[in-house]
C-alpha cells in the first residue's frame, strides 16, 4: 500500500477539513492556530511532500530555496498568491495552487456592506451608541448620502467585480468599470466600460477596487489618481491593501476630497496605519471578505482538491502561473 503523502499545515482549519486531511494524508496540523515564522515553516517542511499555507505565510525565495527536495506542491488557502514567490517556486519545480471562485459571493457581500456603511456613516453611528454620545435627533444631523443615482466605478471586473455590480444594481447605482479586457455584452449588463483607469476615476462617485495585487497595481490609488475622483467620492477596497497609497488616502479623507472610505484590507495588516482609527469617516473591517462558515469550508475543500489531484497524478484544477 502506498504511504500517504506528508503535508505540513501552517494554520488550524475546521474539523471537517482536518478530518479530510487526516484521511488522505499524514498532516502535521497546527492545533493552536498560532502563525508560523520562516524558521518554523522550513523546519515543519522537513520530509513533507506538500505545504498547505495561507495569506499570513510569507513564502519568500529564501524560504523556498531552503525547503527540502521532498516538497513538490504549495497549496494556498486563498485566492491571492502574492505572499508566495512564484518565480522561485517554479525554478524549484514546485507547483503552486490557490482557491479562486469559491469566495466571490462572500467578498461581494462585504463590499456592499462597506459601501452602505461608508455612505450612511455607520462607523460614526455605531460609535455614538457604544460611547453613549447619541444626542437629540435633528433634521440636518448625521447626514449621509443616497446610493440611488450615483455612479459606482469598479476597478477590476473579474468574478468579484461582476458580483458586486449585480448587487449594486438593486440599490439603483449606475455601473461603470475598467478592466484589462472589456466584457461581452451579456456580462456587462449595461455597465459602461472605460478604456483607462483615469477615465473611470473621473466619473466614480464611489470607487470599488477589485484588481489583483501585482507590481503594476502597487499603490494604484495614489495622490494623483485620487485627484481624478469627483469631490467627495467614496473609496472601497476589498482587494488587497497594496493597491492603495494609504498616506495619500488618509490625507484625502482629512481634506474632504474623499468623503468616506470602506476598507477590509490594509497595506500592513494587521498592523494598520493608526491614523485610520482616528478618522470618523473611515468604516473599517478586519479582512472579513471570505469570513463565512460556508466560504471558508469551500476554500479548504478547494485547497484539498488541488492536493488530491496533484498526488493522484492529475493536473490540479487551480494551478497558479
Amino acid at each position: 500500500m502506498t504511504e500517504k503523502p506528508k503535508i505540513f499545515v501552517t494554520r488550524k482549519y475546521s474539523s471537517a477539513i482536518e478530518k479530510r486531511l487526516t484521511a488522505n494524508y499524514q498532516p502535521t496540523l497546527n492545533l493552536s492556530d498560532n502563525p508560523v515564522d520562516a524558521a518554523a515553516l522550513v523546519a515543519g517542511a522537513q520530509d513533507a511532500e506538500g505545504l498547505l499555507v495561507t495569506i499570513t505565510d510569507r513564502v519568500t525565495k529564501e524560504i523556498i530555496d531552503a525547503l527540502p527536495e521532498s516538497v513538490k506542491i504549495i497549496a494556498t488557502f486563498s485566492v491571492g498568491y502574492e505572499h508566495i514567490d512564484i518565480a522561485a517556486a517554479t525554478a524549484r519545480g514546485i507547483v503552486v495552487t490557490n482557491t479562486p471562485d469559491v469566495l466571490t459571493d462572500a467578498t461581494a457581500d462585504i463590499t456592499l456592506l462597506l459601501i452602505l456603511g461608508a455612505a450612511r456613516r455607520a462607523a460614526e453611528g455605531a460609535a455614538m451608541i457604544k460611547d453613549a454620545t447619541w444626542g437629540r435627533w435633528s433634521p440636518e444631523g448625521f447626514l449621509g448620502t443616497d446610493l440611488k443615482g450615483k455612479r459606482l466605478g469598479i476597478f477590476g471586473m473579474g468574478r468579484i467585480g461582476q458580483a458586486v455590480a449585480l448587487r449594486a444594481r438593486a440599490f439603483g447605482l449606475g455601473i461603470h468599470y475598467h478592466a484589462r479586457n472589456r466584457l461581452a455584452p451579456d456580462l456587462e449588463q449595461g455597465a459602461v466600460f472605460h478604456d483607462t483607469a483615469e477615465e473611470l476615476l473621473r466619473v466614480a462617485d464611489i470607487l470599488s477596487i477589485h484588481a489583483a495585487a501585482t507590481p503594476d497595481t502597487q499603490h494604484f490609488l495614489n495622490a494623483a489618481r485620487i485627484e481624478q475622483l469627483p469631490q467627495g467620492a467614496i473609496v472601497i477596497n476589498t482587494a488587497r491593501g497594496s493597491l492603495v497609497d494609504e498616506s495619500a488616502l488618509i490625507a484625502a479623507l482629512r481634506s474632504g476630497k474623499i468623503s468616506a472610505v470602506g476598507l477590509d484590507v490594509y497595506d500592513n495588516e494587521p498592523n494598520i496605519n493608526p491614523a485610520f482609527r482616528d478618522l470618523p469617516n473611515a468604516f473599517l473591517m478586519p479582512h472579513l471578505g471570505s469570513a463565512t462558515v460556508e466560504t471558508r469550508e469551500a476554500m479548504g475543500n478547494c485547497a484539498l482538491d488541488n492536493l488530491d489531484a496533484f498526488f493522484t497524478g492529475r493536473v490540479p484544477p487551480n494551478v497558479v502561473t
